[in-house]
């Protein structure tokens, strides 16, 4: 298993980089080069508790699945938000995806009243054992980590304009 981790520090209100964090319009944004999408689906769902969504900002138990091509291939991953305590922490586990394992910790921290650390930690591994060790130190570690960077780039340039206003409710900064 692969564990990364990337601070970034942010010149905006916790309560703002938490919500800009979960938003699935901030996480498109930031993944524009894979072609990525939040798609409808209610794939493996035999109850009706599960809710699947595909705008907004994603809350405890929500699901979304995010359809990107990556390395060439069209690939699908359905996330949930397993953990929240707002506004200092969040948790997505994958629940169906390419890999044997995924998990992204959202941890967040006010360092003074307008200065955020976000401090992620991203846990995967890749299947096929031995191959995917193989893939996963060779080409994922880095991959992911880009990825990730860029991600927590578009966060906080979102967060430390004026764009946030137009990803957040109004009432986002009272609460």
């Amino acid at each position: 298993m692969i564990t990364l981790e990337e601070i970034t520090f942010i010149h905006a209100p916790i309560e703002r980089c938490f919500d800009l964090a979960r938003s699935v319009e901030v996480h498109l944004a930031g993944n524009v080069h894979w072609g990525e999408a939040a798609i409808a689906t209610s794939e493996g769902v035999t109850t009706g508790v599960t809710i699947y969504v595909t705008t907004g900002l994603l809350d405890l138990g929500q699901r979304v699945t995010w359809q990107a091509r990556h390395f060439g291939i069209r690939q699908k991953l359905t996330s949930e938000i397993t953990a929240m305590k707002r506004p200092t922490y969040f948790q997505d586990s994958m629940i169906r995806g390419a890999f044997a394992f995924m998990e992204h910790e959202h941890i967040f921290r006010a360092v003074s009243g307008e200065i955020t650390e976000m401090r992620d930690l991203f846990y995967f591994s890749a299947p096929l054992a031995g191959l995917g060790r193989l893939a996963e130190e060779l080409v994922l570690r880095r991959y992911m980590q880009k990825l990730l960077r860029e991600r927590n780039r578009v966060i906080q340039q979102i967060a430390e304009g004026a764009q946030w206003k137009t990803y957040l409710p109004v009432f986002s900064e009272r609460r």
